[in-house]
């Protein structure tokens, strides 16, 4: 790609060595790097409270991302230089993701559960609770999300990463249905002028996955490729703001389009985290190396073998736990790449813990014991909060039929 002429390029080679620079100092640099055990260095203090927050009514998060690279105030900015999104954001040493990244702890069976997803383009800042906290009227917010949630699905607010500056122009749209099997699952995506008019969807459909009648329900609505979205929201944990936002930006240079800023996902501890649709599949522990191989490998229905395994892969939005971390323990086994070759039954409980069927889509099939177990140590969950009991699902394959 030709680089853009005259100061534009000076500021990006500016920014991209001060990168490297903040990348080296960094508690943990790469994330894929530092869990697989290269070692990591300390970490700098913060310098920035404002640029680690994704804006909002309350008090900003005290962590930081450099911001010596911020347009002037007369240019019109770009996503790839803004402060918030210049480099990879580095953390403070004692953030919760910090801690759980060097402890290696899996992420098997964390994913957010939701049978489908409602997500709606909202630009300016987001508070904690975004759907009621943002720039969207609440109540209609606060509506939304409780239709969403009796449905048995999942609300969140996205909007493109760079700055925030709030407008009022047609919102995108995005409807997903994650199913029981990723090879049910589909993704909508419509160009809406009053979101209000998301109230006129078909829940019924959306619940059992009926893409026809929900498309008949959304106007303009069409099939969208698998996007991919970035939890960056930092009034709900800093990590998410100084971890995600520099991915998303990423990200969105490299598949326009296909990768958005999102409210939240769950999983704090585990940022940056990120949520594939339409599978759901949902992520731990990325960096800008693995949201590259995420959108190459999902235009063709399938996930990078790199980030298979404990230390990447929460599961399956619309598994239950113990069938994500069947689901997903069978998958790193067996190097299964492609999302529709394998799903889970439904768990059933037993004694010490669950009993899982998984089958292949060639006919074999793995009887999975999960069980959930202390994992010897304590850490927050979220940064700011006391640290609890560590624990984490683990799977032994039992029986397998071939």
């Amino acid at each position: 790609m030709t680089p853009p002429p005259g100061g534009k390029a000076a500021r990006r080679a500016a920014a991209a060595a001060a990168a490297a620079t903040a990348a080296a100092s960094a508690k943990v640099t790469s994330v894929v790097d530092a869990i697989s055990g290269a070692p990591a260095p300390d970490a700098d203090p913060p310098t920035s409270a404002e640029s680690a927050g994704s804006a909002g009514s309350a008090e900003a998060p005290k962590t930081t991302l450099s911001t010596e690279h911020a347009e002037p105030e007369h240019a019109e900015p770009e996503h790839a230089e803004h402060p918030a999104t210049t480099g990879y954001g580095t953390p403070a040493s004692d953030a919760c993701s910090v801690l759980w990244d060097h402890d290696g702890t899996s992420a098997y069976g964390t994913a957010a559960t939701a049978r489908f997803f409602v997500i709606v383009e909202q630009p300016g800042p987001w508070g904690r609770d975004a759907a009621r906290e943002s720039h969207l009227d609440r109540e209609l917010g606060a509506e939304l999300e409780g239709r969403t949630s009796r449905a048995g699905g999942r609300f969140m607010l996205i909007r493109r990463p760079g700055g925030h500056p709030a407008n009022d122009g047609p919102r995108h749209v995005f409807v997903a249905h994650a199913g029981a099997r990723p090879e049910d699952a589909w993704l909508l995506v419509a160009e809406v002028d009053h979101v209000g008019d998301l109230l006129g969807l078909d829940w019924g459909a959306l619940a059992r996955g009926s893409r026809a009648l929900v498309q008949a329900s959304l106007l303009g609505s069409r099939p969208a490729e698998p996007t991919l979205l970035v939890c960056t929201n930092g009034r709900r944990d800093v990590c998410c703001a100084v971890r995600g936002r520099p991915l998303a930006a990423h990200a969105a240079r490299v598949a326009p389009g296909r990768a958005w800023e999102v409210s939240h996902t769950g999983g704090h501890r585990f940022a940056p985290t990120a949520v594939l649709l339409p599978w759901g599949q949902t992520f731990a522990r990325l960096d800008e190396r693995a949201s590259e191989w995420l959108l190459g490998a999902s235009e063709s229905g399938h996930l990078p073998a790199e980030l298979l395994g404990p230390l990447h892969d929460r599961g399956r939005s619309g598994l239950a736990g113990p069938s994500q971390c069947a689901e997903s323990h069978v998958r790193a086994e067996t190097g299964e790449t492609r999302l529709a070759a394998l799903w889970a039954d439904a768990p059933e409980a037993v004694d010490d813990g669950w009993d899982v069927t998984v089958t292949h889509a060639d006919g074999r099939r793995w009887h999975v014991r999960v069980t959930r177990e202390p994992a010897g140590r304590t850490r927050p969950e979220s940064c700011g909060k006391k640290a609890v009991e560590v624990h984490e699902h683990r799977a032994t394959i039992v029986e397998a039929w071939f």
